[in-house]
């Protein structure tokens, strides 16, 4: 396991990354150029050794609801990769990560942990989530939606 200090130095290396200290000792490093909503790529780095890096561009299942990945028992080169990995998806406009996800592949019912069933259709501009024929909510992408969908404890019905 990398030291705090070591974390520091690698973290450090990334020139677009900026420091903000804030309390009990702990340090977050913001991507100030992000073209998303999401600046904060370093979160919480305890002198510890725990912290977390933003890790939208994983799938789900290796990610917290939060869209962050433990760094505690990270390698140097997992954590450099980590960061740059996180860097680059925050560069991307987020109609280029749309694009990742096909309207055939989210659209459709999905179902959650007791059998409860939600559609997902996408309507004019709009992706929409109906419970039987209740609007349930409203999203600008499929992207969103089915992320959504998934925190939730949804699945794809096959």
């Amino acid at each position: 396991m990398l030291t705090f200090e070591e974390k520091l130095h690698i973290i450090e290396t990334f020139p677009e990354l900026q420091r903000k200290d804030i309390s009990l000792g702990r340090v977050n490093f913001h991507f100030e150029e992000s073209v998303q909503d999401k600046k904060i790529v370093v979160q919480n780095l305890h002198p510890n050794g725990n912290g977390f890096v933003f890790a939208g561009h994983l799938p789900y299942k290796q990610r917290d609801k939060k869209g962050l990945v433990n760094i505690r028992d990270c390698s140097e080169a997992e954590l450099r990769e980590l960061l740059e990995q996180a860097i680059a998806y925050l560069s991307k406009e987020p109609a280029g990560i749309e694009k990742e996800v096909e309207a055939a592949d989210c659209e459709g019912t999905w179902v959650g942990r007791n059998q409860q069933e939600l559609t997902l259709v996408r309507e004019d501009q709009l992706w929409n989530v109906y419970a039987g024929s209740n609007l349930e909510e409203c999203f600008e992408s499929p992207v969103e939606a089915e992320r959504y969908l998934q925190e939730e404890g949804f699945r794809k019905k096959r």
